[in-house]
């Protein structure tokens, strides 16, 4: 698999990482980390909008050097119901579930290679200004 030698802008994570792709992966004997993401307090209205949340999640993917090879995404029936979206990665896949009723979303990012997931964590932190954050890393197929 090649890359393209325009990079995404240089963005850092809340973690101080960098956000932009790197040659080498900062997980080293891992095949692959998971991230699982509570994200809670979000203004309900926001968690509604199928394609607000899909065009989020696939250019947080995409600044941060992830490569998107495909995607679907599914509005529930109602005015204030969820949405749930999934991108698939060549690095793996990221995934979210809303729940406006209570101003919630589950993220699940899946990653393996270079690309940082903390990186779309710290976009989409920013752009749905959650007032608490949980998260959990698991390492993936440890070698």
């Amino acid at each position: 698999m090649s890359r393209s030698k325009s990079r995404p802008p240089n963005h850092s994570s809340e973690h101080g990482r960098s956000c932009a792709p790197s040659a080498a992966s900062p997980w080293p004997a891992v095949i692959g980390q998971h991230l699982l993401i509570d994200l809670v307090g979000i203004e309900p209205a926001l968690l509604t909008n199928e394609r607000q949340l899909m065009q989020l999640l696939l250019q947080s993917l995409q600044n941060a050097g992830f490569q998107v090879v495909g995607q679907v995404s599914h509005k529930f029936p109602g005015d204030n119901a969820g949405v749930t979206g999934v991108a698939l990665l060549s690095e793996s896949h990221a995934a979210f579930h809303t729940y406006p009723e209570f101003g919630y979303m589950a993220l699940d990012l899946f990653t393996c290679g270079a690309p940082d997931p903390e990186c779309v964590l710290a976009a989409v932190i920013q752009s749905l200004q959650p007032t608490q954050v949980r998260r959990r890393r698991q390492v993936r197929g440890a070698v």
